[in-house]
């Protein structure tokens, strides 16, 4: 005869981890065996120093506190397990357990534990974690590495992931002396039918030869082909060492526009070529190539055919989180492609203008896509700076009517303009850079909660068009401030706090209480922006200038702060998730992914953020303890 009871608890477990890590017939096995518990408000179901029960405990519905003495410490809703670790650690009882409101609990028998759960590797992984995010010290020996075990990501088996796999190089690349004329080299390229030649010296790199340089220099006129290579190679050439992997030579290419990578024996330029690859090379081990994409960005006319190039490299994005493709790689790529339509967009206008710029400029992406951090369609944060000129009033005239038409087409292309207009068609954040180093001389020095906002944003700036010069000297002068003005650094620390995580229990999560998004949890403000601002605070105090995004800063501190480096590695861990779970849920919902309906998340996808926050608390308690924020608050 079915046994109705236990399908219906069956059908129950299967819905939450561990459990639904397991087959039908061992969640059958472990259902017939649940003795089902009634527990009236004010119920103890254990006490501290009690002895260990024979069974574990899940809550079907109700909510059990578990507490240490008066305090409470956890609490357990539907589908949450408890009573588990004493049972593992085989001692009595180190908390109580206390109904809360009225509850019915499933009770497990132990002897099901090992055979069937402990024993499943994923249902495994699902316990370790939920014990790391309930341990004091989740970075100690003893629970190192247990605070993400459930997040697969994190652990990616390389097989599966092409991206991340080292590039097939062609080894006999085809070289010639720097004595070589330019005629003698084309007629190497054409007998061994390739479309680059490495001039050499003492088998080092330290030049190269592309079509597009004969194109370019030669047939145009500009040089004739009697001259030595040396007149029209590129140089000094870019090396990398061979284990390469297709995405960082993918970004290679995009960030420096270049077409051929070096390959020598240690990597840099003092070291023997064994090797060129190509962008044929890269195009060859994948069809759907960004560097196509960027190709026809290139090309393109109108923002209208950006705004299609654009929503491909959406595809691209959604095809990479499937793969499950590294967040910093997909972050670069995607970075790649958007600097690269900013790019197009501001040479069209200016051809559109008719007039050259009166004096250099900089076009400077700020806040998340200044951070390199951008996956998704948000609305434009940038700015622009220009040389100091004798003629300010028409100068400054030129570049805002500039500044306008590269918001309204990138706005085209589907980056909605900012409502708080924090873009250079806005006469505030489009200045010289006398005025910009002003600016930020008065954010730092007398800075006020708008002011400390403003620095939140302006201060993860990345050049993507123009004069790095200029972008220099802005970071010089910040960096000159605050030396003479650290405490601002207090200030800014304390503008981290002002965003507590929701570290308590999945119940708490703080959602937002009105308004359009009311009862949903603002991933961005909640979680992901301490770790950026407190990242941006630490970086700033060690005065390190080249480190933009929030990942790279980390690291960066890892290196500096040695003692801190489990809690530093812990913040990255977490960003990294963060940043996938929002671009996820953006894709998902077709929206910028910043708001979480809580009410629908799997207990798994609860039990991935809850371990992100523990490191959110633990780098704001060392930003509280380091700059005495305490007295401040």
């Amino acid at each position: 005869m079915k046994n109705t009871i236990a399908e219906r608890i069956l059908d129950f477990l299967k819905g939450f981890p561990p459990f639904n890590a397991l087959n039908h017939e061992q969640l059958f096995a472990i259902a017939s065996e649940v003795k089902v518990l009634y527990l009236e408000k004010d119920t103890f179901l254990f006490k501290q120093n009690e002895d260990l029960h024979d069974s574990f405990y899940v809550v079907k519905d109700g909510a059990i506190g578990v507490f240490r003495g008066d305090k409470l410490v956890d609490e357990c809703d539907e589908g949450d397990i408890f009573g588990l670790r004493a049972l593992i650690r085989k001692d009595h009882y180190l908390l109580d357990a206390k109904a809360i409101e009225e509850s019915i609990v499933y009770s497990i028998s132990s002897k099901l534990l090992e055979d069937i759960i402990i024993n499943n590797k994923k249902a495994n992984q699902f316990i370790i974690a939920s014990f790391a995010t309930n341990t004091r010290n989740p970075y100690s020996n003893e629970d190192k590495g247990t605070l993400f075990a459930n997040v697969a990501i994190l652990k990616p088996e390389a097989s599966t992931f092409t991206e991340v796999q080292s590039v097939n190089y062609s080894k006999n690349p085809i070289v010639c002396n720097i004595n070589t004329t330019i005629k003698e080299a084309s007629l190497i390229m054409s007998q061994n039918k390739v479309g680059s030649i490495i001039i050499t010296e003492n088998k080092l790199p330290i030049g190269i030869i592309t079509d597009k340089d004969l194109r370019n220099k030669v047939a145009t006129g500009l040089h004739p082909i009697s001259e030595q290579v040396e007149t029209i190679m590129s140089k000094p050439v870019l090396t990398f060492p061979e284990n390469i992997s297709v995405a960082e030579a993918q970004i290679a290419m995009l960030t420096y526009d270049i077409s051929h990578l070096c390959i020598t024996t240690d990597g840099t330029s003092n070291s023997d070529l064994i090797g060129i690859l190509s962008e044929h090379d890269i195009i060859v081990i994948h069809g759907n190539n960004p560097s196509v994409l960027i190709k026809e960005i290139k090309r393109a006319t109108s923002a209208e055919s950006l705004k299609y190039i654009r929503e491909k490299a959406q595809n691209l994005l959604k095809g990479y989180l499937k793969q499950s493709m590294p967040i910093s790689f997909i972050s670069k790529i995607i970075s790649a492609i958007n600097d690269a339509i900013t790019k197009r967009v501001i040479d069209l206008s200016i051809a559109e203008s008719s007039k050259a710029p009166p004096v250099s400029f900089a076009w400077l992406a700020i806040g998340s896509q200044g951070r390199k951090e951008q996956l998704l369609f948000t609305d434009q944060d940038n700015a622009l700076v220009y040389e100091d000129s004798i003629e300010e009033s028409k100068t400054k005239t030129y570049f805002l009517k500039l500044a306008q038409s590269v918001n309204d087409k990138l706005a085209i292309v589907g980056f909605e303009l900012c409502p708080a207009n924090m873009m250079a068609s806005n006469p505030k954040w489009c200045l010289s850079v006398s005025d910009w180093k002003s600016q930020f001389t008065n954010w730092i020095t007398h800075p006020d909660e708008d002011k400390l906002m403003l620095c939140n944003i302006f201060f993860d700036y990345n050049l993507v068009y123009g004069n790095q010069n200029l972008v220099s000297q802005m970071s010089d002068s910040i960096f000159q401030a605050i030396d003479n003005y650290s405490i601002f650094l207090n200030f800014m620390g304390r503008n981290v706090l002002k965003n507590p995580p929701p570290l308590s229990f999945f119940r708490n999560f703080l959602v937002e209480d009105s308004g359009e998004h009311k009862d949903q949890f603002d991933i961005k403000l909640r979680a992901i922006m301490p770790l950026v601002d407190a990242a941006r605070v630490l970086i700033l105090s060690h005065n390190v200038k080249e480190f933009n995004s929030t990942i790279a800063r980390y690291q960066k501190l890892v290196e500096l702060e040695p003692q801190n480096k489990d809690l530093y590695e812990s913040c990255i861990y977490a960003f990294r998730i963060l940043l996938r779970f929002r671009t996820k849920q953006g894709l998902k919902n077709k929206d910028s992914g910043r708001y979480i309906d809580v009410k629908n998340l799997s207990k798994s996808n609860k039990l991935k953020l809850k371990g992100c926050f523990k490191p959110i608390k633990d780098i704001q308690e060392l930003l509280s303890i380091r700059y005495k924020l305490s007295q401040m608050l």
